[in-house]
């Protein structure tokens, strides 16, 4: 029984030598394909059953691919994007946080978001990155 296991995994190691494995991608589209298909099970929508088998899919062959290159550069697509969002709920999670004391502005021009301390009336906001100016009320 032990050389069976033995012959198992080197056929297992020899099988999976090069391939690209898995990533922060993989691990996305495995996560959303279990979460659409628990969804289907509750609501029976056959789409979600659809979706969650071609991410399910898409997700081993990610894995299995011997092609670097082009695993890498969808991964680093990825991160690009989940860096967005991942700044947009900070800055969301940032002005709940301090909503008591500043106040957060956008400039018109290059809509840098700025934080300013509230209670100060009217006051010239300059840009700190484009300098623009403009006038608003803390």
């Amino acid at each position: 029984m032990n050389s069976f296991m033995q012959k198992f995994r080197n056929a297992i190691y020899k099988f999976s030598y090069g391939r690209h494995g898995s990533d922060q991608f993989s691990k996305f589209l495995l996560y959303c394909g279990l979460a659409l298909f628990f969804v289907y099970v509750i609501t029976g929508l056959r789409i979600l059953y659809t979706l969650s088998l071609v991410m399910l899919i898409y997700n081993c062959f990610r894995i299995l691919s011997k092609n670097h290159t082009k695993r890498y550069q969808e991964n680093q697509a990825f991160l690009f994007y989940k860096g967005k969002v991942d700044a947009k709920f900070a800055l969301q999670k940032r002005k709940w946080n301090e909503r008591k004391t500043h106040v957060f502005y956008k400039c018109p021009k290059c809509k840098t978001v700025m934080r300013l301390p509230k209670g100060r009336g009217k006051i010239e906001i300059t840009c700190p990155k484009c300098k623009n100016n403009f006038i608003e009320k803390t």
